[in-house]
This record gives C-alpha cells, sequence and structure tokens, in this order.
C-alpha cells in the first residue's frame, strides 16, 4: 500500500466510524472513530468477500466499511451488557 492509499484508507475508517457511531446513536472522539471504521473496515471487507459482494470505488468502500463498524458497534454493546 503506497502513503496515498494509506492517508485514503485512514480517511475512509474516519468517515465510516463517524457514521457508524450516528447510525447507532453513539458520540465517540476522532480517534475512537477512526479505530473503528478501520475495524470496520476489515470486518466489512471480510463479509463482502466471503458474500462475493463486491462495491467499487471510494462510495462503495465507505459503504462497506460503514457496515461492518456498525456490525462491530453492535457486538461491542451486546458484550457489554
Amino acid at each position: 500500500m503506497t502513503g496515498m492509499g494509506i492517508i485514503i484508507f485512514l480517511v475512509v475508517g474516519l468517515v465510516a466510524g463517524f457514521l457508524a457511531g450516528k447510525l447507532m446513536g453513539r458520540s465517540q472522539d476522532l480517534v475512537t472513530n477512526l479505530v473503528v471504521g478501520v475495524i470496520g473496515a476489515l470486518i466489512g471487507g471480510f463479509i463482502a468477500d466471503v458474500l462475493s459482494i463486491h462495491f467499487a470505488g471510494l462510495l462503495g468502500s465507505i459503504i462497506v466499511s460503514t457496515l461492518g463498524a456498525v456490525i462491530l458497534l453492535y457486538l461491542l454493546r451486546v458484550l457489554k451488557k
């Protein structure tokens, strides 16, 4: 991954973490959004790959990452209870 690829991955993770936090009704800081979004990107990418679903482009990456981040936040909520 090139330097620019890493930056784009982090920006996508940040946006995905922010969107997932809003969808799940959570208020998170910048670093938490980034961590949730990056882990969500890994989860979403894995699930999309297993289901053979492919999204193209930046918007597709944000969608997959956000869905993965929502799944992560949901699992954390379940485990916390």
